[in-house]
């Protein structure tokens, strides 16, 4: 059984012990830890919180004590129920709140739940703030209100349908066009909320769908990860269903992967480029994404006159960058679209419309589109170690290994990266595990698989 804390919330198994898994305890004393860091940023003013959820099992337990807690705290509580991550975040600036929890554990197994936790803007908290709650959470430093000063508590439905308003008007989604496209597409919504929203935003953008797992019940039919060894289902139904597309959501909707009209993977690394190529050929600009994810947005920024910008992984270090450099565009690697026209926050919606608007404007198939960008591969293998292993140490030993070599340019602000002409590989140790991941990337993924596995030799020889 699992407990994670991390800067971003806390994140566990359902059923255990408590301090060892998202327990009920555990989950009054983050929320309250959560709410009196809000407290501390708002002196005497009377507090908002926004509260949503995936459809996970455990949701209705996870939110009841979410929302009793930051009552008890003293905090106002806006439920908007079963909701989306990205309808979560809007809905804490649309609402005027100091903040929001997102009770989700993302692409995590069934067993899984989370607090994800959000400043007034409903962004993610910093890394300096995510570490003032755990600070507060350790101590316990927290006090309940007296019977006079407890929060009030109201339920909003209305954040979907406003939350689709918001993506239809943007201006480089062109509602229209896909409407004269007559897209005819195959979802999986993985038994989630996606679910729900989709179809309202399919519905209006005149997109004929069919949803596999559409029941947001929160029994995963399968692994929640979209990626393509958990796929089979929808890939089979659009190569034999005549269809355009297929579309595929986590369960709380930040993540997005398409499947081409044959049947075979888009690749989930070239959700942002696409989306990247899409906006950058009406707005000059830069783009931001993590060392882990395509090269390809690189290529396609340059290939428009923009500058490629990386961060450290996770997204509100992708965030932090994109503001810091005023990119246009930004996400990471493995579905995740972050449009500041909308909000600084992966959104599965807007990349939804923006990808449709693209493939509706070219006119092309997604395999003709797909074909149109640098054609990279992607391994991702790991290197296992004891808990006494210095990981820093060895990456350092990395850097310097390679750092004076000709044509290599080293990275060193998350883990060690080291790009070649042709090629890139990067390693960074895990925050949950005592393991190295290692991903790398080249023409073929035979390549990458090659490139990955020379460099952890060159990692277990350092170790010896």
């Amino acid at each position: 059984m699992t407990l994670i804390k991390s800067i971003s919330g806390i994140r566990g198994t359902i059923g255990g012990r408590v301090g060892e898994t998202l327990s009920p305890l555990d989950i009054v004393k983050f929320t309250s830890a959560y709410a009196t860091f809000i407290a501390n940023k708002n002196p005497g003013k009377k507090l908002k919180i926004v509260v949503g959820r995936d459809a996970r099992i455990s949701g209705d337990m996870v939110r009841n004590i979410v929302c009793g807690a930051l009552m008890g705290i003293g905090a106002d509580v806006v439920n908007i129920g079963l909701a989306t991550t990205p309808t979560t975040e809007i809905a804490v600036r649309l609402l005027g709140a100091d903040g929001g929890i997102i009770i989700t554990a993302s692409h995590n197994p069934r067993n899984w739940n989370a607090l994800k936790l959000l400043n007034e803007h409903g962004e993610f908290l910093t890394k300096e703030d995510g570490n003032e709650v755990l600070d507060i959470a350790e101590r316990e430093a927290f006090e309940f209100a007296d019977v006079d000063g407890m929060g009030s508590y109201a339920e909003d439905g209305s954040l979907d349908d406003r939350h689709i308003d918001e993506v239809l008007s943007l201006k480089l989604i062109d509602i229209e066009a896909i409407r004269q496209r007559h897209f005819r597409v195959v979802v999986d919504s993985i038994n989630s909320v996606g679910g729900i929203i989709l179809p309202k935003l399919l519905d209006k953008l005149g997109v004929e769908y069919k949803f596999l797992n559409g029941k947001a019940d929160g029994d995963f039919s399968h692994n929640p990860e979209p990626i393509e060894k958990n796929l089979g289902g929808i890939m089979s139904e659009v190569a034999e269903g005549n269809y355009d597309l297929g579309i595929v959501v986590d369960p709380d909707v930040d993540r997005l992967a398409f499947i081409q009209e044959d049947g075979q993977m888009y690749g989930e690394e070239y959700t942002l480029v696409t989306v990247a190529d899409y906006i950058l050929e009406h707005v000059q600009g830069s783009t931001v994404s993590n060392l882990s994810s395509t090269r390809a947005l690189r290529d396609v920024t340059e290939r428009h006159g923009g500058t490629y910008y990386a961060s450290a992984v996770g997204e509100v270090n992708v965030t932090t960058k994109m503001k810091e450099v005023g990119a246009v565009i930004g996400g990471e690697g493995n579905g995740g679209v972050i449009y500041p026209e909308s909000h600084y926050g992966r959104d599965a919606l807007v990349g939804i419309g923006l990808f449709l608007s693209s493939l509706a404007r070219k006119g092309m198939k997604a395999s003709e589109l797909r074909k149109t960008f640098p054609q990279y591969s992607m391994a991702k293998n790991r290197i296992d170690l004891t808990p006494d292993t210095d990981v820093d140490a060895i990456l350092m030993k990395v850097k310097e290994q390679y750092e004076h070599v000709d044509n290599v340019q080293v990275n060193d602000i998350d883990g060690v990266k080291i790009d070649f002409p042709d090629a890139w590989v990067h390693l960074r140790k895990s925050n949950t595990e005592p393991i190295i991941r290692v991903y790398s990337e080249a023409a073929t993924a035979e390549m990458a698989d090659k490139l990955g596995r020379q460099m952890m030799q060159v990692v277990y020889g350092l170790q010896r």
